[in-house]
């Protein structure tokens, strides 16, 4: 696995050592971020269910100035520690294990607004309902905020929850998809 583009293009991220973990692919990666914005001019993300971290590093290595990665296994925040170090970026970001609920209760305790949110749990494993619905409920959004669900692409998530509407959906390859979500009145696409 590598960054796809930026700052840290071309160089290469270690994947999480089990099976556990599904890597986004790079294709994948390439596409999301061209749906989000290639390129960011600052802001903070949160990359919940993490794994090796690279769609959090993408992000820095495409402009944002910080991030916090949340992931629950023990080898997914090893290989996190050792991909940031390895990039120099530890200064720039924040790694906790925890259970995403709690990481998104403790966020909202420090009054966090996060501009992107990557959701890329185990397909099938955890409700982006109650995922979106909590993120709502402890305001970690402003009304320019992405929040970016990747999922099984036999998967169709619903065009409203909580407060958020469903902006943008894509599926790739063998079945990946992209669900994009957004605070407000906008419609789905």
């Amino acid at each position: 696995m590598r960054v796809v583009a930026g700052t840290y293009k071309g160089h290469r991220i270690e994947t999480v050592p089990n099976k556990l973990t599904r890597p986004t692919t790079d294709k994948v990666k390439e596409a999301l971020f061209q749906m989000i914005g290639p390129f960011f001019d600052g802001g903070v993300f949160l990359d919940l269910f993490a794994g090796s971290g690279a769609l959090g590093i993408e992000a820095i290595s495409r402009g944002m100035n910080q991030g916090v990665f949340v992931d629950q296994q023990a080898k997914a925040i090893q290989t996190i520690y050792s991909n940031i170090k390895k990039l120099n970026m530890d200064k720039q970001v924040e790694v906790y294990r925890t259970d995403a609920f709690r990481a998104l209760k403790a966020a909202g305790k420090r009054g966090l607004v996060f501009d992107i949110i990557f959701l890329d749990p185990p397909y099938k494993k955890v409700s982006y309902e109650k995922l979106l619905k909590q993120i709502n409920h402890f305001k970690l959004c402003n009304e320019k905020t992405i929040v970016v669900c990747e999922h099984d692409g036999r998967e169709k998530l619903s065009d409203h929850i909580e407060a958020f509407n469903k902006i943008k959906s894509e599926t790739y390859g063998s079945g990946t998809s992209i669900t994009l979500y957004q605070l407000g009145d906008e419609s789905c696409e």
